[in-house]
């Protein structure tokens, strides 16, 4: 039967056989002259190898090698040996498997195993091999191939690594002490099973006493209570990860953690003036920014928001307040305009709070705080005022040149007071209607005024600064010039009436209606009649309609165009003015001839024809042409 032995390990491996004998295929021994395992002859006889061993086979074991072996002669392995080789070298051990020649050697006379190269458990725990005894002459195996396993022992050659470092991490500062902030963990190349060279034991090399860590689990704790991050707000560790349960000659490894404390809100807005001051010009604008003030925050980000508001004093109503979302920074603006002579400063009271509290530090005391802000209004030379900006005037059309309509006034705002002088505007006033007095400001008409023309006058009033013309003010005068009764009523359309030949006694021919560009504050009202002339005339009547309108009747029947083609009718109009206005307007009208139903076919003078003349007629007009033809 086949024994091996690999050094020292096997020769205490061969003791403990001795002691205790193994049931399982076979007893082992140890062998006197070569010191390594083999089957021993005077052992018991397995009963179950008695029943069912019909040959002589190989015994399956295992070989240990160290790794990383630095020797200079090939590492020896073991000893493969068979019960069939007598020693006389008429059998050959042959080597095959997992590294075989290339790692692995056997002599094929001994059957010592050696190891050539430098082996890596890391990189290859066990090999597989199969050793064979055969006939050296024949090359016949003696013995069944069998298979063995040499493994690769463990030694301490690989330090602890930190795969996911280095770390970044974060805790919330004031965080109570233990409080858990990350866990690290390492990772050691060698065999876990065997020994400790795998057990990991983690310190803090760098980071106390703010930082500390578990030996076993690498979890890192807060070692001290609150800590401040507007003091310090970032801290770089230095944690050593030591394998063989950190005894000494253990191998280790580090990596760094860099641990932030993040923000609360434990840092009230805190100004750092109780009192600012801000001059501004009187002539600023509406809604123009008047002051920028900042509350200081330790805090950050959203812990750091604020919002302001006026208190009292002197600023609701004439200012606002607001926050600007960038800086956060309190923004005063103007909602008024300023008069440095009616207020010449304005004092405000204003708070800045905290926009998000964190109620776990309300009792530390209140998140806001207040200052004060005094607001110096500086006097400007203003222009002129109008007392009115807007006066409202009328004057009648009949009125004449000269004539006062009304007066404007204007004052310099400023503590100067100085004397203005007026004037006209004339791109608003381009045909120089108006004059106005430059001391007195009384505006009068300068030439005639037709209501029908322009009915309204929108003047622009300058009043200037005699001491500083630069400095002008502007007002409007809008004058209304009133109507007299100065236009006649006449026809609304030119009439173009048509009366038929075959109209009957009182047909009405034509409704007329007058206009008048005048505006009696009343209204129109027209007075209708045929002029003296034609007043009894047997043809044509008017009648008037009280309603602004007339009506033109037949007064016969039996027109003819032949007789008379057109009837010229003067009609008198009269308004109801103060004086009242007149006019005499014509209505021609043309006799038609018509159909049944009235409608004209042709209109106007009628050309005769020869069927109307007599036969001696016919004959001397005949007799006429003839003799011009001779």
């Amino acid at each position: 039967m086949m024994g091996w032995c690999c050094s020292g390990i096997c020769r205490a491996l061969a003791l403990l056989a001795l002691l205790f004998p193994s049931r399982e295929r076979g007893c082992w021994g140890l062998n006197p002259s070569s010191g390594d395992l083999e089957k021993s002859p005077h052992s018991d006889p397995d009963p179950w190898e008695a029943l069912h061993r019909h040959k002589r086979s190989w015994v399956w074991n295992q070989f240990f090698v160290l790794e990383e072996y630095t020797g200079n002669e090939p590492l020896y392995v073991g000893k493969l040996h068979s019960d069939v080789d007598k020693g006389d070298g008429k059998v050959k051990y042959v080597l095959t498997g997992e590294g075989s020649s290339s790692i692995f050697t056997i002599d094929e006379n001994t059957g010592d195993i050696h190891a050539t190269k430098r082996l890596d458990r890391e990189a290859q725990s066990y090999y597989t091999l199969a050793a064979q005894a055969v006939d050296r002459i024949t090359n016949i195996p003696v013995e069944p191939r069998s298979e063995f396993v040499v493994k690769v022992q463990d030694i301490n050659d690989n330090e602890p690594k930190f795969l996911d470092g280095p770390y970044l991490a974060g805790v919330p500062e004031m965080s109570p002490l233990g409080t858990m902030v990350v866990q690290v963990a390492a990772t050691d190349a060698d065999d876990p099973t065997y020994g400790n060279s795998a057990r990991v034991i983690y310190s803090i090399v760098h980071g106390q006493p703010y930082f500390s860590v578990e030996p076993k689990t690498g979890v890192i704790r807060t070692a001290l209570p609150n800590m401040d991050r507007e003091t310090r707000d970032q801290y770089v560790l230095v944690i050593q990860a030591k394998d063989m349960v950190g005894q000494m000659g253990g191998l280790s490894g580090t990596t760094s953690v860099t641990v932030t404390l993040t923000d609360v809100n434990d840092n009230p807005p805190h100004f750092t003036h109780k009192n600012y001051q801000y001059t501004v010009l009187e002539s600023l604008p509406v809604q123009s920014v008047v002051a920028r003030i900042k509350a200081a925050d330790a805090d950050i980000g959203s812990n750091a928001e604020m919002d302001y508001r006026l208190m009292d004093g002197d600023g609701p109503g004439m200012f606002n307040i607001t926050t600007d979302e960038n800086t956060q920074d309190g923004v005063v603006i103007l909602l008024k305009p300023l008069d440095f002579e009616t207020k010449s400063s304005y004092s405000l009271r204003i708070e800045a709070t905290n926009r998000n509290i964190d109620s776990d530090f309300l009792s530390s005391g209140p998140f806001s705080d207040t200052t004060s802000v005094k607001v110096t209004v500086e006097d400007v030379n203003e222009p002129p005022v109008f007392s009115t900006p807007l006066s409202k005037m009328v004057v009648s059309e009949d009125a004449k040149s000269g004539t006062s309509i009304g007066r404007v006034s204007a004052h310099d705002p400023d503590n100067s007071n100085n004397g203005i002088r007026y004037s006209i505007d004339r791109n608003t006033d381009l045909e120089r209607f108006f004059n106005v007095d430059a001391l007195s400001g009384v505006i009068s008409t300068a030439k005639p005024l037709d209501r029908e023309a322009n009915m309204v006058h929108n003047l622009t009033i300058l009043a200037i600064e005699s001491q500083d013309p630069v400095q002008i003010g502007k007002g409007i005068a809008l004058i209304t010039v009133l109507d007299i009764n100065d236009n006649a009523p006449v026809f609304a359309i030119d009439y173009e009436t048509l009366l038929c030949e075959n109209a009957r006694t009182g047909q009405v021919i034509q409704t007329i209606s007058a206009v008048d560009r005048d505006e009696p504050l009343s209204g129109h009202r027209f007075y209708f009649a045929l002029a003296a002339p034609v007043a009894g005339n047997p043809n044509f009547t008017l009648r008037d309609n009280k309603d602004n309108t007339a009506s033109i009747l037949t007064k016969r029947s039996g027109f003819r165009r032949r007789e008379q083609p057109v009837y010229r009718l003067p009609v008198l109009i009269v308004d109801s003015g103060s004086p009242t206005l007149s006019s005499t307007n014509t209505l021609s009208v043309r006799v038609c001839d018509c159909d049944s139903d009235g409608v004209a076919l042709s209109c106007g003078a009628v050309a005769y024809t020869a069927t109307g003349l007599s036969t001696g007629a016919l004959v001397a007009i005949l007799g006429c042409i003839i003799t011009l033809l001779g």
